[in-house]
């Protein structure tokens, strides 16, 4: 203990330390601070997120993602037992998530009253967000010749993994926690590739097939039977902003895709723009301006449209 001590003084003293941490807490606490409201809070974890979403998925779906050898009669104690653990340390995290909301409960009882009743109302949520997410699933094996079963698409699909992330960030989204929502859907953007935010609507019967690079932004409303391929992105064109040039929150600035829409690897779709029911968008379409239902859109269809009339647009 005598040499480690010694160690930590020395190298204080050779790196010019207590300068180094002075500094840093002027600009944590004066020159840069960047804390929510200028207050220190205790952040949620990402890491006891991450185990959460591994115990809600094995209560969702207990032989697939808990325990394979469960029987008919151990697999609602499996089931009852882990959403218990499971809400009881969720609902802690949605504690600390609501501190960092743009409206922040004056106590920290009404925070511990609001975090039990989103908790509470997500749970109760559960068999809505599990029959969505079963609709994927099916969605996921009609369109794909490649599937060869439910547990295949469930295991070894990164769409599927993302979506089933999606489903239940988007819960807690309406419910009143944004900030667990984000942090939810970020983790499913690091395990796929997929960034799907947790504000989007989207409807059942969902497949995004590979998946990799698809991004779908906050204000896009999907309609159902939607199947997406890699790197497609649902984005904006431009961000509005008010007179004093801060950007507008949360106006609607992604596309709408209604029901029964496929739309190919590559394709970028930008702005609040309508793809009509029953569209086809081609693979590497630059889309930014609405298609009425049933249309065919691809590269070639884009350049004619350019070279002729522009009053499309």
């Amino acid at each position: 203990m005598a040499n480690d001590s010694y160690g930590a003084a020395s190298g204080a003293a050779r790196w010019d330390l207590d300068e180094v941490v002075h500094q840093l807490r002027v600009s944590r606490e004066a020159t840069h601070n960047i804390r929510h409201q200028r207050r220190v809070r205790e952040l949620p974890s990402r890491a006891e997120l991450v185990q959460i979403l591994e115990g809600l998925a094995a209560a969702l779906f207990p032989t697939h993602y808990g325990r394979p050898n469960l029987t008919d009669e151990s697999i609602d104690y499996f089931v009852g037992d882990t959403l218990n653990t499971m809400l009881d340390r969720l609902n802690e995290q949605v504690r600390r998530g609501l501190q960092f909301g743009a409206v922040v409960a004056e106590s920290e009882e009404e925070q511990t009253q609001a975090a039990h009743a989103i908790t509470k109302a997500f749970a109760a949520s559960l068999p809505q967000i599990r029959a969505l997410v079963v609709s994927d699933v099916q969605a996921a094996y009609a369109g794909d010749p490649a599937a060869t079963s439910i547990a295949e698409i469930l295991l070894c699909y990164p769409g599927m993994v993302a979506i089933l992330h999606y489903r239940l960030a988007h819960s807690l989204h309406k419910l009143g926690a944004p900030f667990i929502a984000r942090i939810v859907s970020d983790i499913a953007h690091s395990r796929t590739g997929i960034d799907i935010h947790p504000a989007a609507q989207i409807g059942a019967s969902f497949f995004i097939d590979h998946g990799t690079g698809v991004v779908i932004g906050e204000t896009t409303i999907i309609g159902e039977r939607v199947r997406l391929y890699q790197h497609v992105t649902l984005g904006a064109k431009r961000f509005p902003a008010d007179e004093s040039g801060n950007l507008i929150k949360g106006a609607p600035r992604h596309p709408i895709v209604e029901d029964d829409v496929v739309i190919y690897a590559g394709a970028t779709v930008l702005g609040r723009i309508t793809i009509g029911a029953g569209s086809t968008v081609g693979g590497n379409v630059w889309l930014t301006q609405s298609v009425p239902p049933n249309s065919n859109v691809s590269q070639a269809q884009m350049r004619s449209d350019c070279e002729g009339d522009t009053s499309k647009e």
